[in-house]
């Protein structure tokens, strides 16, 4: 009998591992040390790029990419780090968190000596995805975070003492910060659903084990999943600590979007409604457009003048510090109180118009496929993630192409890439919206109805877009 249950185990642990994948897993379970002393490295790495531009001068008009520390700093980690951290999780889930993420891994490390404290209700609260990043968003646009080193140090070495004090003070050896207050832990959770590749239990295999009596050593997983349930790679850090456990978890291939398309009819939820429609497709749109929309300009213009022949001169000439509004007089570049209130009201208000406008498409889209179900529409809502984070990586390298547009750089191909970007999110959107509609209806008309809703969703999004790019 013996033999026949070892002959088993033997079946079922080539089973788990199928060829590259699932030996990248196992590599990563055996080379715990080697991972946290790369984690270290890009602890120091990020620690030289946003607080050595922060203590030198502001570069001169004369500086380059090449020749200047500070340019250099900002090209590195506005124009490629940032951009490809996004590109990171539509491939390999959150193995960035896991594995190079300098925040995870001083919260982790702080756990690890510090109170212990029970997790408090108001850090579970589920709706700090959506208010982080809306925070982050807002006040990086406030404060210039990607020209100025002093507010990339400020917002993201705030960001990094905020999950210090918050792993000293909760938890122990776990990621209390990531897995609940992170300002792009929503963002990241909705963009992992789209990895081909994510570790996954095999709920028969797992039970087979307990059947057999096995007691293995406990994982510590360090965003406090719950393994036996593991399913979705929206929390999961692909830090590759559980591979193996109880002979069930192992780094799995799947379809791109294959989480979306079923995973999410059970797990999605309101946040994430709320961020994907007013966050990632409203407000930074908004984020991203102000600086270039002729309608922020003609409004500003129109206000001044008419604030000038009133006699109110105060909102132009009022400055406020520079991490309240953006204030570097010697670069020419001053928010007056004027130029702040509209950038704040500009923001809002295309947050507030693209999330309703988005909300309404979704909600009448679900409506075809019988009546109003909440969780229904949360799940369509997931179909615009595609589109959402491309969105938000051409809105980030946009940094990055006006970076290399000052080195004289050939910048033919930007204008391609962005459209072959946009449509080929667009085309996986819409597949999704198709599929999505399958679970709750047979019948082709209405899918097809809410679908073609879904598509107005899509196009609503890519002219918001193409407004920035092409239409100005």
């Amino acid at each position: 009998m013996s033999t026949i249950i070892a002959t088993d185990r033997t079946d079922q642990e080539a089973n788990q591992r199928p060829g590259r994948l699932a030996a990248f897993g196992q590599w990563m379970r055996r080379n715990q040390r080697v991972i946290r002393r790369i984690q270290w490295v890009v602890v120091v790495f990020y620690a030289v790029l946003i607080i050595v531009p922060a203590v030198r001068p502001l570069p001169d008009h004369t500086a380059h990419i090449w020749d200047n520390v500070t340019l250099f700093a900002q090209f590195l980690f506005w124009g490629i780090w940032w951009p490809f951290v996004l590109i990171s999780m539509v491939l390999m889930g959150r193995i960035w968190c896991g594995v190079f993420c300098p925040e995870g891994s001083l919260s982790e490390w702080a756990s690890r000596h510090g109170r212990g404290g029970a997790i408090p209700r108001w850090v579970r609260w589920g709706g700090w995805p959506f208010v982080a990043f809306v925070g982050t968003t807002v006040y990086g646009q406030m404060v210039s975070v990607y020209q100025y080193p002093k507010a990339t140090l400020l917002i993201l070495g705030g960001s990094t003492v905020g999950a210090i004090i918050i792993g000293y003070l909760y938890g122990r050896n776990v990621r209390v910060w990531c897995r609940y207050l992170c300002p792009v832990n929503g963002v990241f959770r909705l963009l992992s659903k789209l990895a081909p590749v994510h570790y996954r239990a095999d709920p028969q295999l797992w039970q087979a084990s307990r059947a057999r009596g096995e007691r293995p050593e406990s994982v510590n997983c360090p965003t406090l999943l719950s393994l036996k349930d593991l399913q979705t790679a929206s929390d999961c850090h692909v830090c590759g600590r559980c591979e193996g456990h109880r002979d069930a978890i192992a780094l799995t291939a799947r379809a791109p979007g294959e989480e979306i398309v079923h995973e999410s009819s059970r797990r999605a939820t309101l946040g994430d409604f709320i961020l994907i429609t007013f966050g990632l497709c409203g407000i930074a749109v908004g984020a991203f457009h102000w600086s270039a929309s002729p309608w922020f300009v003609q409004l500003k213009q129109s206000l001044a003048v008419w604030l000038i022949g009133h006699d109110w001169m105060w909102p132009l000439q009022t400055h406020m510090p520079w991490w309240i509004f953006t204030n570097y007089p010697e670069q020419n570049d001053v928010f007056n109180l004027l130029d702040g209130s509209l950038l704040l009201a500009y923001i809002g208000v295309t947050g507030l118009v693209m999330g309703t406008a988005l909300s309404l498409l979704l909600m009448a889209a679900q409506r075809t496929l019988s009546g109003f179900n909440a969780r229904r529409l949360y799940h369509l809502s997931h179909a615009l993630i595609p589109l959402a984070g491309v969105g938000v990586f051409l809105g980030l390298s946009a940094v990055t192409i006006s970076m290399l547009r000052a080195e004289q750089v050939p910048l033919f191909w930007v204008g391609p890439t962005r459209a072959f970007l946009l449509a080929a999110a667009s085309v996986w959107a819409l597949k999704l919206f198709w599929q999505i509609t399958g679970h709750y209806t047979t019948s082709a008309s209405r899918r097809l109805f809410a679908t073609i809703l879904g598509a107005g969703s899509i196009t609503v999004i890519a002219a918001a877009w193409w407004l920035l790019f092409w239409g100005w």
